[in-house]
């Protein structure tokens, strides 16, 4: 679907008028009676009024005043039932006539909202609405932002969607490549004999298992007038599919589910690409560890001790805390990027969904707090909240192993900050942590945000990063 800036409204096609109360009723528009109508229906406490004229269907949204992130979202939801009632009404071409304080979020919403993954399907259930016209508040630049970080957000969705069976690491890659060639964003590629010559023994031992090779995937948007010196650094996790290794998953609701295990990957992705599409002024590396964890050949296995990229050993207890090993390469690699600061994204641990469902994004790190209420403000801008876990250092004790520098996995206590803490012992920078686990994947759709794949993560990036400085 295509949202444009139009100058002139015509109001002889389907429209919808998006208000704070029944005050702001445009009375030369509406009769009498359709004004009455739409007062009772308010009244009654219905956000979204339809108002046939059998040529064409007028909508009456309703939202809050104001602007601030609660009232985004109440608007982003507001958003979402105009998108499915005129999907049902089989309508195409709809005008959104707005002068609301919160427009940004609404059209942003209208794009979310309309995603489909219908690429498997023999027949195809298409939603009918695929043209929006936009009259009143927002820029024809405004409007043209929007669509560039839905689309990032929608693309993002797809990749986590594809089954492993159609994006394996080095197809993964391949993708990132195309997209980068789209938005204007380089990629460099490191396939496995590079992987191999780096020592990069995480991402190795975790490929052990696999019939499918590795690959490392370097994105980076740097323009020509870069506001900071020095690289923001993302880091995804790139597991493609995750059975869980020699460790192996219980399927119902768990491996069945792991297609998902590079969302991480995919935000970073998704963000690069929103980031060069909108020419946000800003150098930005990604770094993408790719491979599935599988239990077969030579699997890596309990026990096994690894030598990773940074020369430092690890004891492997469960080959299921994957992610942390080829995340642990990517971490040290990025020291040599010296950066000012480095976030990674991933489906890491169970601990995190349990803890906070797909409410939010679990956060944790060494930066300063200035920093890290950025990335808090940021996650309430586009409703995807952050819950900060304390980051302790006696979570350390944890990690203490009788043979290797440490093992991969703590007891069980607060396991979600233990994965954290392990990746810490591989940086030398500014750092933080956030755990997707929960919201990057959902069984049912929730208002705006898609079954499946969900997109987490770009637009936090995106906002986080254009309001860097």
């Amino acid at each position: 679907m295509e949202i444009k800036k139009i100058s002139k409204f015509n109001p002889k096609i389907n429209v919808a008028f998006v208000i704070n109360s029944v005050n702001e009723l445009d009375k030369s528009f509406f009769s009498s009676a359709e004004q009455n109508y739409i007062k009772t229906q308010h009244k009654a406490d219905n956000k979204i009024v339809v108002v046939n004229r059998l040529t064409q269907f007028i909508f009456v949204v309703f939202t809050d005043k104001g602007n601030d992130y609660k009232t985004c979202q109440i608007t982003r939801k507001a958003a979402c039932k105009l998108v499915e009632k005129a999907n049902e009404l089989k309508i195409s071409e709809l005008t959104i006539n707005t002068n609301i304080q919160s427009s940004f979020a609404f059209a942003e919403s209208l794009l979310l909202t309309n995603y489909q993954f219908l690429k498997y399907f023999s027949e195809k259930k298409e939603n009918s609405l695929k043209k929006i016209g936009w009259f009143g508040k927002l820029s024809t630049v405004e409007i043209t932002e929007i669509s560039n970080i839905a689309e990032a957000t929608n693309l993002t969705k797809n990749l986590v969607n594809e089954p492993v069976s159609a994006l394996n690491a080095t197809q993964l890659a391949e993708e990132t490549k195309k997209l980068g060639k789209i938005a204007g964003f380089k990629v460099e590629v490191l396939n496995k004999s590079k992987i191999e010559a780096l020592k990069m023994g995480g991402l190795l031992a975790v490929n052990k298992g696999s019939v499918d090779q590795p690959t490392f995937s370097i994105l980076e948007w740097k323009p020509a007038k870069a506001k900071n010196k020095k690289p923001i650094i993302l880091v995804g996790k790139g597991v493609v599919y995750d059975t869980g290794g020699l460790s192996l998953k219980p399927t119902p609701n768990s491996m069945d589910l792991m297609k998902c295990d590079m969302a991480g990957a995919a935000a970073v992705i998704g963000t690069l690409y929103a980031l060069s599409k909108n020419k946000i002024p800003f150098h930005v590396i990604g770094l993408i560890p790719a491979t599935d964890n599988r239990p077969g050949g030579n699997a890596y296995a309990p026990g096994d001790v690894i030598t990773m990229y940074n020369k430092k050993t690890v004891e492997v207890l469960n080959t299921d805390a994957e992610g942390r090993m080829i995340l642990a390469d990517a971490l040290s690699y990025a020291q040599k990027y010296k950066p000012e600061l480095v976030l990674d994204v991933a489906t890491l641990t169970g601990a995190a969904a349990a803890a906070i469902g797909h409410y939010g994004v679990v956060a944790m790190g060494n930066t300063d707090k200035k920093t890290m209420d950025k990335l808090k403000e940021s996650g309430n801008n586009v409703y995807e909240r952050i819950v900060e876990f304390p980051f302790w250092d006696e979570y350390n004790e944890q990690l203490k192993s009788s043979i290797a520098d440490m093992t991969n996995l703590g007891n069980g206590s607060g396991g979600a900050i233990t994965a954290g803490k392990f990746l810490e012992k591989f940086t030398d920078y500014p750092y933080i942590h956030l755990d997707i686990a929960g919201p990057a994947f959902i069984k049912t759709q929730v208002d705006y945000i898609s079954k499946g794949g969900t997109g987490v993560g770009v637009r936090l990036f995106y906002d986080f990063i254009k309001n860097y400085k």
